[in-house]
């Protein structure tokens, strides 16, 4: 026979431990409680940079010229701008639904117009870009189409690109930290926007959408040497 105070003291051990001032638990329920893993931290605490990133800084922090960069021609394969040593190129961001699309003709003009003096050292490379109001959203074959059908044009049209933000072509954060628009702003403000480079491979100089290409003869002739 079970002695009473032993009866009670098993009855009532659960009862009386949880209902405490302080709701501490007996010894013995701790020692039934499961020990839970310690989790570890779901973040870092120190940042890290995205591969792209890293390397989008790593190529401009390297970068003297435009030589250095590789960026991809319309099919996809890399381009390397070293092709193009010792000549004046035009880069220009461009759209097929712009206000500013007409431009196409003029630089097709002022293409032609300097490659029948100079057929050896000008060029004219146009990078297509969707981040300006949506106006650039067809696929690569429909933008090489649209500009040969509408405006004849013979200068290379690149592969789509970005220009601004994280995603921005290496090529264009270099040459918007060589030449700075108005105010020192170094973001591309819209398309059409226009990058001088000179035989030597380095920024000459910057113009806004507004700028048309045949009033940019004069510069492109100057870097010729004439």
């Amino acid at each position: 026979m079970i002695p009473r105070y032993h009866h009670r003291s098993v009855a009532t051990l659960a009862r009386t431990s949880l209902t405490t001032r302080h709701l501490k638990l007996s010894p013995i329920l701790l020692q039934q409680q499961p020990r839970l893993p310690v989790s570890k931290p779901a973040f870092r605490c120190q940042p890290t940079i995205s591969r792209r990133f890293a390397t989008t800084t790593l190529n401009m922090s390297s970068a003297t010229t435009i030589y250095d960069f590789k960026p991809l021609d319309k099919k996809g394969s890399e381009l390397s701008l070293s092709t193009y040593q010792g000549k004046v190129v035009l880069i220009v961001n461009v759209a097929s639904k712009c206000g500013f699309t007409p431009q196409y003709a003029g630089l097709e003009k002022v293409y032609k117009e300097i490659k029948e003096k100079y057929p050896d050292d000008f060029e004219i490379l146009a990078f297509p870009c969707n981040q300006f109001g949506g106006q650039e959203p067809g696929t690569e074959e429909e933008i090489q189409s649209f500009c040969q059908l509408n405006y004849g044009v013979s200068f290379p049209i690149m592969k789509k690109v970005e220009v601004n933000g994280d995603n921005a072509d290496p090529l264009y954060e270099w040459m918007k930290n060589e030449k700075p628009g108005l105010m020192g702003l170094k973001r591309i403000k819209w398309n059409f926007e226009k990058f001088l480079i000179g035989k030597d491979g380095k920024v000459k100089g910057r113009w806004a959408s507004t700028t048309k290409p045949e009033s940019l003869k004069e510069a492109i002739l100057k870097e010729l040497g004439e």
